[in-house]
């Protein structure tokens, strides 16, 4: 059986030693390469690898506690926000060091880049904005939470093909980005996999799963207790219940 303990550590403190982290990386390549041009161009391609991977663990958070309830994958979940306000974190030092790429050599910056990533990521870079001004209780609040999940999913998936493309454009010809592709995938499957197994709503127009459990008696003198996580299955469906109206009878110890 598996166990619900969350590791102590998460919340905004992870935010703020992934943002170090990731600070002290483009630090100590811009510190060690002589070429101001190859440590941009460094930069820019170690970033859009950590981005990949922080915003892979927000973006399978859910599926992944869904598809496999377990310690790392329910903090995972709670510490979802977090991991994507370190993903805008990173993207952020990706879009400068792109910009410092083009102000140093804008010759080399248009040979490497397509005129219409201009549009596309863009929006994704507002998408990525948005999202993370959201992630803040206040700002989801005045938006409402229709509004919040519909930008989050929305900007979730557009962001997912950013990647997708950007990095299976370079697929064919550099096996380098052969793990991200891998990683990319995966995360599809997860999501696909987890959307595919999510329980169907009760076919009398949106009446909870417990309405799906077998009914009680109607004389049960348990009736009136309600079960913990009544939608689940569990070892405590295995648990002898003792009724209220019976007294518990303890054995002597003589």
């Amino acid at each position: 059986m598996y166990s619900f303990k969350t590791p102590p550590f998460g919340g905004w403190p992870l935010t703020g030693w992934m943002l170090f982290a990731l600070g002290s990386m483009t630090a100590a390549v811009v510190t060690q390469t002589p070429d101001a041009v190859e440590a941009a161009r460094l930069v820019v391609r170690l970033t859009a690898r950590t981005s990949l991977v922080l915003f892979v663990l927000a973006f399978t958070a859910s599926s992944l506690a869904r598809l496999l309830p377990s310690s790392p994958t329910l903090w995972l979940l709670r510490n979802r926000r977090y991991l994507g306000v370190g993903f805008a974190g990173s993207h952020l030092i990706h879009a400068l060091a792109l910009v410092t790429l083009a102000s140093l050599d804008p010759a080399l910056f248009l040979a490497l880049t397509n005129p219409a990533a201009y549009v596309t990521g863009g929006l994704a870079y507002l998408l990525i904005i948005l999202m993370t001004l959201t992630s803040f209780d206040r700002a989801a609040a005045v938006i409402g939470p229709k509004v919040w999940m519909c930008l989050h999913t929305v900007g979730a998936w557009y962001i997912w093909i950013s990647f997708a493309l950007n990095f299976g454009k370079r697929f064919a010809m550099n096996t380098a980005y052969w793990p991200a592709m891998i990683v990319i995938a995966l995360a599809l499957v997860i999501r696909l996999v987890a959307a595919w197994r999510k329980p169907k709503r009760a076919p009398t127009g949106g009446t909870p799963r417990t309405a799906r459990l077998p009914a009680r008696p109607a004389r049960s003198p348990w009736a009136s207790v309600p079960l913990p996580f009544p939608n689940r299955t569990g070892p405590w469906r295995k648990r002898k219940r003792i009724p209220h109206s019976e007294p518990v009878e303890r054995k002597s110890s003589t």
